[in-house]
């Protein structure tokens, strides 16, 4: 006969499946050490450098707050990482800013959650209480104001002709050049290519080739969008004013890059000696014999050598503040600019210039126009707003 029990224990409402563990979960088949090897490396490399690096960072720091609370850390309870994210929460500096914000809260959740599953146990993050208490504090930052988002400020066309023609009209010698040519090479491509500074860092020489229709073709072999290295080519295309073309702007970076890797400083200084000045386009030229699989942008010392290793991010960060400075523009701007101005600037002289959000998304590989709207929303608030029309 049926159970008239109205609230039947749990293990009665199982199937006949989930009563039996140990027949539904397969048995880890014996492999060589190596293999077993072989199959972590995989999984660590299914998410990038950087994410792993800031996942040790925030489990290290979740496991000593544990130790020091006296909560097991794996599994942990979701009313523990409630309580993490709240004690953080209330973290204020010297001058009674937050420390952290929600943004780097929810990283945490999501590394926590990480580790969790990677243990075999279910990411308390999706619970209820977590996801509850991330709203509430993400609330009660907004009330009062903290760690308001701070964006980068967009570098628009005019902006980087002017920075661009300011560092060329500067140079006093050979190591002047030298450094214009680089930087004048991170502002057009990062601007043109709509390049994350992460991106621009990665490329090779040969990821750069000069098509006699397009311009350039430059492959990106991966991205934050692209972390399974499927590629993509963006094209940067030649224009009117030498001045102001990408292709003509790679092409003196590029032999730079090419004299020093064949002949060090000394073949550099010859190349700047008896270069013709810069006063037409160079991009038909021949394509000068880089070494393919060597970093395109690299740091530049003060004696004028080039390093062997690429530039960092940093650097092209310092660079696009320091370009702007010395064309004149005011300090308080100069530190809201960085390596994302760029890319944002790109989006948004796009959107100022009537472009729809799909040809935009053509370049910069965004896969949704919402993110876009971020962009058109901060920096150009009229392109379509209704107030432009009320006839005042």
């Amino acid at each position: 006969m049926p159970s008239s029990d109205p609230n039947p224990a749990p293990d009665r409402l199982l199937t006949p499946v989930e009563t039996s563990p140990a027949a539904s979960t397969p048995t880890v088949p014996a492999l060589p050490a190596e293999t077993h090897a072989q199959i972590a490396g995989a999984v660590n490399r299914s998410r990038a450098e950087s994410t792993r690096r800031n996942y040790a960072a925030d489990w290290h720091r979740f496991t000593a707050w544990c130790a020091a609370e006296g909560h097991p850390p794996l599994p942990a309870h979701p009313v523990t990482v409630a309580a993490y994210l709240l004690a953080a929460a209330g973290v204020v500096d010297e001058t009674g800013r937050r420390t952290y914000s929600p943004a780097t809260l929810a990283r945490w959740v999501a590394g926590i959650g990480h580790h969790h599953r990677r243990a075999g146990y279910p990411a308390p993050g999706t619970d209820e209480v977590v996801t509850a208490t991330l709203s509430g504090i993400r609330r009660d930052y907004a009330t009062a104001g903290d760690r308001p988002r701070t964006p980068r400020a967009p570098l628009l066309t005019a902006d980087i002709v002017t920075i661009v023609d300011k560092a060329r009209t500067d140079c006093a010698g050979w190591a002047d050049e030298v450094l214009e040519r680089r930087d004048s090479v991170i502002l057009l491509l990062g601007f043109a290519g709509a390049f994350r500074r992460s991106e621009l860092i990665e490329l090779t020489c040969s990821d750069v080739s000069l098509h006699r229709l397009d311009g350039l073709h430059i492959k990106l072999r991966k991205s934050k969008t692209d972390q399974e290295g499927r590629g993509t080519i963006r094209a940067l295309p030649f224009t009117q004013a030498h001045t102001s073309c990408p292709p003509c702007a790679w092409m003196r970076w590029a032999q730079v890059v090419a004299a020093y890797d064949a002949g060090g400083r000394p073949a550099v200084i010859r190349l700047l000696r008896t270069a013709e000045p810069f006063e037409s386009h160079v991009c038909r030229g021949t394509r000068p014999r880089t070494v393919p699989d060597s970093p395109l942008l690299r740091s530049i010392r003060k004696n004028g050598n080039l390093s062997d290793t690429a530039l960092s991010g940093a650097a092209v960060h310092k660079a696009i503040r320091r370009r702007a400075a010395l064309a004149g523009y005011d300090p308080e701007t100069v530190t809201q600019l960085g390596g994302h101005s760029l890319r944002a600037g790109f989006v948004t002289q796009a959107f100022r210039n009537g472009a729809s959000a799909h040809a935009i998304m053509r370049q910069t590989g965004h896969t949704t126009p919402a993110m876009l709207e971020v962009y058109a929303r901060e920096n150009a608030p009229l392109l379509g707003n209704a107030v432009t029309n009320l006839g005042l």
